[in-house]
């Protein structure tokens, strides 16, 4: 069997942009058959999806993870081509190395080395990997448990491959993540002259207090698990071509990013209690991406850090802070969910990298909690 760098090198060759999986999932697949794991893959719409188990009793753990990643971008910005992974001073660049197919090689090069070590292990040893994360992620993960709960399959603890890391790998994983809820707004007014607003309804003047209370009233100050929930306006599009015409009018997106002092259903009353204060006349469509989780405590959190503290030298920070992940379809079902994994600096950027070193730091920490877990 090749190193774990060079399967992460292979990984990478497949230029996986979301959703199209383009064969990561069966070079995945053929290496957990080896060592005795049951392969399924779930494809919805254009999502492929493996659920790969070995064993038939409780506990069961799982590593999750995707294999799509976001484009490249313009191609001038990078140093080698994005799907041609390279190994410049020790780093190795391509798309995807970072979030998160050097992660995915590592869990599945520790998986394989512990069930050849240890064919008797406790409980059951699972992988779920879509090829929807960065995507619309409603075809991928959230399928998968959704099917696995139909007949009867349950996920007890799960570690998530995302890259976790600040400065130094192992400095910081994540127990949790905030909720993140999008509002498309429409605010409606009556186009007229820009010399008589008198007889218009001008939708920008409108919103504009509307937005400046969004922005100057906290929405709180978090808790012992969360940084302080926020809220952003990503765009706004109003006007007509005509410089002396006001509009009609006013598209905004809107997004929070909330702790669990907050959920979906209180800020979108927050929100429209706002704009109904303020006499507009409006409509809004929400989409909740995931409502905030944590895994507070447990045996699952222990062996992580444990883990990560005997591997790397550092003990970690355990933070809910970042966007979201997968982990919000898994955490619902009554997992434990820590995510760990490589740097996150250079994720999503021109010349996405990992440390060579730290690739092999990532199997052997995966391994060590494996050991904690299912011995």
């Amino acid at each position: 069997m090749s190193s774990t760098l060079e399967f992460a090198q292979e990984l990478i060759r497949c230029p996986s942009v979301t959703p199209d999986d383009a064969g990561c999932q069966a070079l995945i697949a053929r290496r957990l058959a080896s060592a005795g794991f049951s392969t399924e893959s779930m494809v919805f719409g254009e999502v492929t999806n493996l659920w790969a188990r070995r064993g038939g009793s409780g506990p069961v753990f799982c590593f999750a993870g995707h294999t799509d990643v976001v484009p490249p971008g313009s191609l001038t910005d990078w140093l080698s081509d994005p799907f041609d992974p390279q190994i410049q001073d020790g780093i190795l660049v391509g798309r995807g190395a970072a979030d998160m197919k050097a992660a995915l090689a590592a869990m599945v090069d520790a998986a394989t080395a512990f069930a050849d070590a240890h064919p008797n292990h406790s409980g059951s040893l699972a992988f779920l990997i879509t090829s929807d994360e960065e995507g619309r992620a409603r075809d991928g993960t959230k399928r998968v448990i959704d099917a696995l709960e139909l007949r009867g399959e349950h996920i007890d603890m799960c570690v998530i491959g995302e890259p976790t890391s600040s400065n130094r790998l192992g400095d910081t994983v994540k127990i949790g993540r905030r909720g993140s809820l999008s509002g498309s707004l429409t605010i409606r007014g009556v186009e007229g002259h820009v010399a008589y607003p008198d007889l218009a309804s001008n939708p920008i003047e409108s919103f504009a207090p509307v937005l400046a209370e969004l922005y100057s009233v906290q929405l709180d100050e978090g808790n012992d698990q969360f940084p302080p929930s926020s809220f952003q306006v990503v765009s706004v599009e109003s006007g007509t071509e005509a410089p002396n015409v006001t509009p009609g009018e006013l598209k905004a997106r809107l997004n929070f990013r909330y702790s669990t002092e907050w959920n979906h259903d209180s800020l979108q009353q927050h929100v429209e209690q706002l704009l109904t204060k303020h006499g507009l006349q409006f409509s809004i469509d929400w989409h909740l991406s995931g409502e905030p989780f944590v895994t507070e405590g447990g045996e699952l959190v222990a062996a992580v850090s444990d883990a990560v503290q005997a591997i790397t030298g550092l003990r970690p920070e355990l933070s809910t802070s970042g966007g979201t992940s997968d982990g919000r379809f898994i955490s619902p079902a009554g997992a434990q969910v820590v995510e760990f994994g490589a740097v996150n600096s250079s994720i999503h950027k021109p010349n996405e990298q990992i440390p060579v070193g730290d690739i092999e730091l990532m199997r052997q920490t995966y391994a060590s909690i494996l050991e904690r877990v299912l011995l």
